[in-house]
């Protein structure tokens, strides 16, 4: 059977194994049994194909299912670095509700590489442990004793190091060489040797870890199987050997029960050099089965074509076996995915999801490419079901086309390319950081210049030295050919890329989960998952032969992809710009004016030819009569989430392997159902207007505005989660499964904003409905489905962003979110985050009347950026609502919108009592903020408003020494601040008398001066500066000349205006205290004294005395004074 043939029954989704972050690595050295110090290490300093594929690429690896225990249950192994390395990690796709994930990568570092074929896992049913045995090729055989919670945390790793280990030297393997073992259970294996021997290694009782041994002679074993057809006390192998011989031993006395050939032909011994097989063929058995004493038995003979055979073996007791070809009339050569080349079988698993049931799984390789098949097998029409009964499954391939940059595209060529390659999932790491040391080597210049950079703009740098920008023969830039010479520059680092990452998909094995019904195909460094198709993947894949039913869906889907396939480049990027109005802008057209538009500003039909539109009518016929409402209904039900496959409550969530498998196939899903929207859109638009006559329009039959309003919401929601699946964020590790000794900068891991917002909401209902291949399918078209019960809130995972300090990234989801009130509300706070308060403040009070309505309750809901009170701050009326946009903006010091937004909460505050608080906070913030923006007149005005005497007090305070502070002193001094005048008037004077600095400290004096001027307490004011006058002789600052006149001093000025100050008043009244200079400052106690106008008068006099004496040179001095005159 040709592949084109072949149903798709099944697709691939693969998925990388790049551990999320750094820390999630635990490295463990193994100590050499024999002390040797091994093989040189290639130094990893030297990045070439080699380096890369030992450092990444496995040489053995599988998945490994215990039988006994299930947290985790599912390991995956791989060999690396030229079998110096084995890596174990947990590959559960689900984990019981609210156990810790088991996300550690455990990396064994053995000195001695590992023998090839003797890796295996056990698990133990007394204790919850996963016991690894390894045999190296100096014949020291590793126990490793893993307990769960050593994938779950560091710490464990760390502090159980010393019982991890055990190794000793099995004295069986002395003098022979073991080619294959395989763990009969924790406590015995099996080693086959070079010499057809098979040794039997038992655990001696006791903890000393020795194995003792039972040799059982015979051919070379290169498969083996353990079995004990359900009997007790009993214990099988069933091995094919070299000599192409199958044989049933008793592995509890080496006693050989049946041999027989692999396909039941005798030979004559001169023949069977010719029929001896490969030693490298490791897996050519299989058994299934759950009936006591009897198995299905299927084995592979890789000799010439290849051939299967299916056994029944019946055992009676542990030394009575009879074995019975099934199928014995049938010659079962497995059908190629294709006859044009050449295919290997390189693997096969035999399943029984049930009982009487049995699926044959077989691998296929041709080079680096591989292919998957499946047979049901029908034991009662086995010839013909062997023929045309191979079910297909689709792979994706692996290297995509790219368009070819031109004038016309919305980026440039390095966005592009960036773009591309650096799509989540689609290289890793270490493929990227390859390809780039060898194309730079290529180049021939020097890694140095990459130090320090970025892996993206490392990138940018080695490839943008190669082209330039030069002048055409016109003397202008040539962009053109800037363009060509990026583009070809890009095109080869792509498919260098592009050649690494096929030696990453090259298969190695299968492996069968039997409890869930799912098969892995094991790669050189990743794995992937074999799911069932959903209807429309399987509709999609069989395009050529659908179902029976399926034909019109097919006919109408392959329409709409042959005909957008055929379009140039640059129609498609005009086709997707104009969808992108229709898509986020409000429209008020009809839809029939919305499809003429999108017609009309798209221009597709322009490169439509003759032969297109033949095609679109030969699948669909004249006039598109095969078009119907109840096809659209049909196809657009493909899309949908069917009604039992809702509302499900998953008890059994995700781990993070699960939750990036499911995100990888969620991102195949988008793409592919994104396609075919697409090209039913642009399908629909041209079989509207291509028509001869009028009344043989489609509208005039079809819907055609419903199915273009369902089409551009499907595509509304597919380009949400599609942006979601290619946005990457850096997100916390768990802070279980981390170290105490781990970097800061180690602790993120890189996840889409997909698994970041939604990917807690992903898991199953249960393990044992339905076979997990069909589960992981479910829950994925649920995901994308219009119709879906996971909620991929636009507005919330914009929460979710500005929580993660993203709120770039939450901009860019603006045009997917709704416009009620809550999204108005996050909208403002993204615009809040970006530092762009005009436009929040817009968005917040565009939200108010909806978020401050007392009839309307919200949900609670958004991802941990409010807390329990900012809800309740929401529907409670708009004072609440304005006073929580206070706090807002006060966070960011945006204190104009502060004072907008306070005054708008005081507004809206009722007189009830509960709402005091409120209003006391509101006039605080307004207060404060009038300060920060100097508003000094509605500081003034909110401190007259405040009832709390002692708060009111503080804030007086505050505003005078701010108001000071900025020197807006002559408007302190026309502030009338009733009943607080004298308040005003105390911090003043508190001011003046803790000046240190009379000179050159801001002149409080002045202001209490001017304040008392102004409110006609002349005393007071001449008593202010008597004071002044004091201090300033007291400093010694009093005689500095100030002006032209050389009695123009700061004594004399003051003195001025102290004898003006008095003078205003009633000659009677014209005196004041003099209170001289405070005690400390002087040494002794000053006594009070009255001081008249009149007295005044004479010491000005007697200072201009004075000082006109000091300018004639005329010096007195006192009986106190002493000349120095040394």
């Amino acid at each position: 059977m040709d592949s084109g043939e072949m149903q798709y029954l099944f697709k691939e989704t693969r998925l990388n194994l790049e551990p999320p972050s750094p820390s999630s690595v635990v490295t463990v050295r193994v100590p050499s049994g024999s002390g040797s110090r091994g093989r040189p290490k290639l130094s990893h300093d030297v990045e070439d194909e080699t380096t890369f594929r030992l450092k990444n690429l496995a040489t053995a690896a599988s998945i490994y299912r215990r039988k006994w225990h299930d947290s985790p249950r599912s390991f995956l192994w791989r060999v690396l670095e030229d079998g110096t390395l084995l890596s174990i990690r947990a590959v559960d796709v689900c984990k019981k509700d609210k156990a810790a994930d088991a996300s550690l990568i455990i990396n064994f570092h053995f000195t001695v590489p590992i023998q090839q074929g003797c890796v295996v896992f056990a698990d133990p049913e007394e204790h919850d442990a996963l016991c690894v045995h390894v045999l190296d090729q100096a014949c020291y055989l590793y126990t490793f004793t893993l307990r769960p919670d050593l994938f779950k945390r560091r710490g464990a790793v760390d502090a159980g190091l010393p019982d991890i280990c055990k190794v000793q030297s099995p004295a069986g393997l002395s003098f022979k060489y073991p080619h294959r073992m395989v763990a009969v259970s924790a406590n015995t294996l099996l080693v086959t040797v070079n010499d057809g021997g098979m040794i039997r290694f038992d655990k001696q009782k006791g903890d000393d870890g020795k194995y003792g041994k039972a040799n059982m002679e015979y051919s070379t074993a290169t498969s083996i199987e353990i079995t004990d057809f359900g009997l007790e006390n009993c214990l099988f192998a069933i091995t094919v050997c070299l000599d192409h011989r199958i044989r049933i031993w008793n592995a509890n006395d080496g006693q050989i029960l049946q041999t027989m050939d692999m396909v039941g032909v005798e030979r004559p011994p001169q023949e069977l050099g010719k029929w001896s097989i490969d030693p490298a063929q490791s897996n050519l058995v299989q058994i299934i089965g759950r009936t006591r004493g009897q198995r299905i038995c299927a084995t592979y003979s890789p000799i010439g074509p290849g051939e299967f055979k299916f056994w029944k073996i019946v055992a009676k007791d542990g030394h009575n076996v009879v074995v019975e070809d099934l199928f014995s009339k049938c010659t079962l050569i497995p059908a190629t995915p294709s006859s044009s080349d050449i295919w290997t079988l390189a693997d096969f698993v035999l399943a029984s999801p049930e009982e009487g049931h049995t699926n044959l799984w077989t691998l296929w390789k041709n080079n680096m490419t591989y292919r998957v098949q499946r047979l049901e097998l029908d034991r009662k029409n086995m010839a013909q079901s062997w023929e045309d009964s191979w079910d297909g499954v689709f792979s994706e391939p692996r290297s995509l086309a790219v368009q070819t940059s031109g004038p016309c595209d919305p980026t440039d060529v390095t966005e592009k390319w960036l773009q591309m390659i650096l799509q989540p999932g689609r290289f890793t790491k270490a493929t990227l950081e390859a390809a780039l040391a060898i194309y730079e080597r290529g180049l021939g210049s020097s890694k140095e210049n990459s130090k320090g950079r970025g892996l993206a703009e490392s990138i940018c740098s080695v490839l943008g030295s190669t082209a330039s920008l030069d002048r055409g023969s016109s003397g202008e830039m040539d962009y053109e050919q800037f363009r060509a010479s990026s583009e070809t520059q890009w095109r080869r680092f792509y498919r260098l890329l592009n050649e690494l990452d096929k030696q990453r998909g090259e298969a190695i094995g299968m492996a069968l989960d039997a409890d869930a019904d799912m098969v892995w195909v094991v790669c050189a460094d990743l794995v992937s998952a074999v799911r069932e198709c959903s209807h429309l993947e399987r509709l999609y894949h069989n395009l050529a032969a659908p179902d029976q039913g399926s034909g019109r869906q097919a006919d109408l889907i392959g329409a709409g992809l042959t005909l957008v396939e055929g379009f140039p480049d640059n129609l498609v990027q005009l086709c997707n710009a104009a969808l992108r109005p229709e898509l986020f802008a409000e429209s008020s057209k009809t839809d029939l004016e919305r499809i003429q538009n999108f017609s009309d500003k798209a221009g597709f039909w322009r490169g439509i030819t003759d032969d297109d539109a033949q095609q679109v009518v030969d699948a669909l016929e004249a006039n598109f009569s095969v078009v119907t409402n109840d096809l659209y209904r049909k196809v657009l039900g493909l899309m949908v989430t069917p009604l039992d496959d809702r509302n499900r409550s998953p008890n059994h969530p995700l781990t993070e392997f699960g939750r990036k498998l499911v995100m990888t196939a969620a991102q195949d899903n988008i793409s592919l159902q994104w396609r075919i929207c697409f090209s039913q859109l642009v399908l629909l638009v041209h079989m509207e207007f291509e028509f001869d006559n009028e009344e043989d329009a489609l509208h005039h039959r079809i819907d055609v505005g419903t199915v273009f309003r369902q089409l551009i919401s499907t595509l509304k929601r597919l380009e949400l989660l599609k942006w979601l699946s290619q946005t990457e964020l850096a997100i916390p590790l768990s802070e279980h499964s981390l170290s105490s000794l781990s970097k800061r900068g180690e602790d993120v891991q890189v996840v889409t904003a997909l698994e970041a917002n939604i990917g807690h909401l992903l898991g199953f209902q249960g393990l044992t409905d339905e076979p997990l291949a069909v589960s992981i399918t479910d829950l994925v078209t649920n995901l994308c489905s219009p119709n879906g019960d996971i909620e991929v809130s636009p507005s919330l995972i914009q929460c979710a962003l500005i929580k993660r300090d993203r709120a770039d990234l939450a901009l860019d989801l603006e045009p997917f979110c709704d416009q009620n009130p809550f999204s108005m509300y996050i909208h403002g706070r993204v615009c809040l985050a970006l530092k762009d308060f005009e436009s929040a403040s817009i968005k917040f009070r565009k939200a108010a009347v909806g978020m401050g309505s007392e009839t309307v309750e919200l949900e609670r809901h958004s991802s941990g950026l409010l807390d329990d009170t900012e809800w309740n701050l929401f529907n409670s009326g708009l004072a609440q609502y304005y006073s929580h946009v206070v706090a807002l903006f006060e966070k960011q010091r945006a204190y104009s919108y502060v004072v907008e937004y306070a005054r708008l909460s005081v507004q809206f505050i009722g007189t009830t009592p509960e709402n005091a608080n409120i209003k006391t906070d509101m006039l605080s913030r307004l207060f404060n903020a009038a300060l920060a923006t100097s508003h000094f007149e509605l500081a003034h005005t909110t401190l007259l408003s405040m009832k709390d005497e002692a708060l009111r007090h503080y804030n007086l305070r505050k505003l005078v020494d701010k108001m000071c502070e900025t020197y807006h002193n002559s408007e302190l001094v026309a502030l009338p601040f009733p009943g607080m005048q004298q308040e005003v008037d105390d911090i003043l004077l508190l001011r003046c008398k803790t000046m240190t600095d009379v000179m050159h400290a801001f002149p409080f004096h002045q202001v209490l001066y001017s304040w008392r001027i102004k409110h006609n307490n002349f005393r007071g004011a001449a008593s202010v500066i008597l004071d002044k006058i004091q201090r300033l002789r007291l400093a010694g600052e009093g005689d500095q000349i100030t002006g032209e006149d050389v009695l123009d001093t700061p004594v004399t000025k003051q003195y001025l205006l102290l004898i003006n100050a008095l003078s205003c008043v009633d000659a009677k009244q014209a005196w004041i205290f003099d209170e001289g200079v405070p005690e400390g400052e002087r040494g002794g106690l000053v006594k009070r004294k009255v001081v008249s106008l009149a007295d005044i008068r004479k010491q000005y006099q007697d200072e201009l005395d004075r000082i006109a004496a000091i300018q004639n040179n005329q010096f007195g001095f006192e009986a106190g004074d002493v000349m120095d005159i040394s």
